[in-house]
């Protein structure tokens, strides 16, 4: 799809301005079919780095690279045309400095097409934040749990409980202040993401989080039930395609060794119209 075709997107001034309104809906996307349905429906769209756990099979989402975010950016791309197209920056790609968080961004987005970049951290990005706004680059921000940062952190736990609600609300008030359009708040308690909700200027969006943010984001696989195994306590399953999936292949499966399948209806004859 060209910049040409694309009839009008949501813009960023229009997500800010929802802050306290309409909650936001927001999913991940990695790829045209899934993206053309989150359309539908989102507001905003999330190209995320999770792509190399949910798609490649990671162990986390460190080992994602530019050139697949690049890859499956571009998919999107071509399956979204109302809602908002965030892509993530991966690990190693914006940390260094400013000027390497501006050229991989510039590069994202070029070559994505994509409206706006998602990067994690708070008070040790916020300048990295405010140098990438001040040359044209949107940018939502990421505290509380930031996957990235996960060796760091120990793994995957609750933050921002006891002393650490501090470190996640200054982290949050940093990354608005350096001019994030919204902040994802991620795995923190309720009352701790009702507060930065209401101190925050900005759109919140929650995953592990709580209702009363802006808006709502999940991994579109983990909501459709794509893992068996996999069952996050924040995570509602709307679907539960794994199952559903497991029940066709091995159908499937049945019928190739019984040969039912392919049946006359799905073979072609020597004399007919070409299909």
């Amino acid at each position: 799809m060209s910049a040409t075709n694309r009839i009008k997107a949501a813009t960023v001034p229009e997500i800010i301005a929802r802050k306290g309104h309409d909650p936001l809906v927001c999913l991940t996307a990695y790829t045209t079919p899934i993206a053309r349905i989150t359309d539908g429906f989102c507001d905003i769209v999330l190209v995320g780095d999770s792509v190399g756990m949910v798609l490649h099979g990671l162990d986390d989402t460190l080992g994602v690279t530019l050139e697949m975010m690049i890859m499956h950016g571009r998919a999107v791309r071509r399956g979204v045309e109302r809602a908002l197209l965030v892509i993530d920056m991966p690990f190693a790609s914006y940390e260094e400095s400013p000027q390497q968080a501006f050229r991989n961004a510039a590069r994202l987005m070029s070559e994505t097409g994509a409206d706006a970049v998602k990067l994690e951290g708070g008070i040790a990005m916020a300048d990295t934040i405010r140098f990438l706004v001040a040359r044209g680059i949107p940018v939502m921000g990421h505290v509380g749990l930031t996957p990235q940062a996960v060796n760091v952190l120990g793994g995957y736990a609750v933050q921002g409980r006891g002393e650490g609600a501090d470190r996640v609300t200054l982290d949050a008030r940093a990354v608005a202040e350096a001019g994030a359009f919204s902040v994802v708040l991620e795995k923190i308690p309720a009352p701790l993401a009702d507060r930065i909700t209401a101190d925050l200027s900005v759109p919140t969006i929650g995953i592990g989080a709580s209702a009363g943010c802006d808006g709502q984001i999940l991994v579109v696989d983990d909501m459709l039930g794509m893992f068996a195994d996999f069952r996050p306590k924040f995570v509602k399953r709307y679907a539960d395609l794994a199952e559903q999936a497991e029940k066709a292949v091995e159908q499937y499966a049945q019928e190739v060794r019984a040969r039912s399948f392919p049946a006359p209806e799905h073979v072609f004859k020597d004399q007919e119209k070409s299909q």
